[in-house]
């Protein structure tokens, strides 16, 4: 069965609510499971008021019976707490639209007369609700033995280097451990200090953070069409995710500035058959299938176009000039946007298994998981005869 999701609700609207199609039927699942996905999404130096007002916790209200999925969609929602703020409030219109924003381009498109309509949804308020249905898709892939996470890996200037002979466990363990999200201690101070100078400065700041997933199958995706790609569907995915503006698979760009032989990953025979490699710069992805190794993507976030003191503009009430006006915002969301990263990569990477595998029911699932062709020399026998096409055009 596919996967299919759709997200509804504002930012400052009563509720959000998610539904969730494919999932399969007799899969333990606690709202624990979302729940704490949730609260990482609000955690990380350099957020906003808002995240001071919220306390996300979500309710499933169709799908799950007695602690286990029912195989028919599941209902969700997370209630914003803002909206009593709203509620009885008067609104100042907009008028004045952020450059960066969905603001202008909004009212292009859909004719509007107050902007706040293009900002309420385009807000990334939205992705509470891809987390939580990443949560249930992290879950069931745990089942396959699969598991993500992910580490901030540049915030403006600063960078840091993966501490050397870590596990991912152990480097996503202490990205946890770190208010922006950075296994590297030091670095993350680095960080934690260009963000305290970027709020002082009243101004915003982005940078890049990576995700990966571990014991992914291979043989996932496929290169006969370029929406079956695992890699092309990884990349729309993380776009997708507000203020995204770039994504890498594995090493790409340094790739790109290299030479074939330094580039890639040389196939091994290890012991037993199984067919290893030497590196993974290809980031677990060769011709938009799945390789077996880790899944490794990197992406790219913008500063955020909410900025203290303001940005040139034009108020298209008065047909003047006009600096944007400030709402409350964060100052750097990148130590936010891992968790939101990781459920993207889980729908993705729930949508290619299901496909791939098929079945209704989690034990149909996990059996055919079991019997999926590995990187393997006897799972891989070749005939080696000569042979003709024999197309029938000639």
């Amino acid at each position: 069965m596919a996967i299919r999701f759709l997200t509804a609700g504002e930012s400052h609207g009563p509720m959000l609510t998610a539904i969730l199609e494919g999932i399969p039927a007799g899969l333990p699942l606690k709202l624990e499971d979302i729940n704490i996905d949730l609260a990482r999404r609000q955690k990380g130096f350099g957020s906003g008021g808002r995240m001071r007002i919220e306390s996300d916790q979500a309710q499933i209200t169709s799908g799950v019976v007695q602690g286990k999925t029912t195989g028919s969609p599941i209902a969700l929602l997370v209630e914003n707490r803002d909206y009593k703020n709203w509620r009885e409030k008067d609104i100042v219109p907009v008028t004045t639209p952020r450059p960066g924003h969905a603001d202008l381009t909004g009212a292009i498109k859909y004719g509007y007369q107050e902007l706040r309509l293009s900002l309420e949804r385009a807000s990334a308020r939205e992705t509470t609700m891809r987390v939580a249905v990443g949560g249930i898709c992290k879950k069931l892939l745990s089942e396959m033995g699969v598991s993500i996470g992910g580490y901030v890996k540049q915030i403006g200037s600063i960078s840091t280097d993966l501490p050397e002979n870590l596990s991912w466990d152990e480097i996503f363990a202490r990205s946890e451990e770190s208010e922006v999200r950075c296994p590297h201690p030091e670095s993350g101070e680095k960080m934690k200090e260009e963000i305290r100078q970027t709020m002082k400065a009243q101004d915003t700041l982005g940078g890049i953070f990576t995700v990966v997933a571990i014991n992914t199958p291979p043989g996932l995706g496929s290169y006969v069409h370029y929406d079956r790609r695992l890699d092309a569907a990884l990349a729309q995915a993380m776009l997708s995710i507000p203020a995204m503006k770039g994504v890498e698979i594995g090493d790409g760009f340094a790739n790109a500035l290299k030479r074939g032989s330094e580039v890639h990953d040389k196939i091994t025979l290890e012991e037993g058959g199984r067919l290893g490699r030497e590196s993974n710069r290809a980031g677990g992805v060769e011709g938009g299938i799945s390789t077996g190794e880790p899944l490794i993507v990197s992406v790219a976030m913008k500063p955020i176009s909410t900025v203290v003191k303001g940005i040139n503009s034009v108020n298209l009430a008065t047909g003047k000039p006009e600096l944007t006006t400030y709402e409350r915002s964060d100052f750097c969301a990148l130590p936010r946007a891992v968790p939101i990263g990781e459920a993207m990569m889980a729908i993705v990477l729930t949508q290619f298994l299901s496909e791939k595998i098929g079945g209704d029911s989690l034990d149909e699932m996990k059996l055919r998981v079991s019997q999926l062709r590995r990187s393997h020399v006897d799972d891989l026998p070749m005939d080696n005869c000569p042979w003709r096409f024999g197309y029938y055009y000639d």
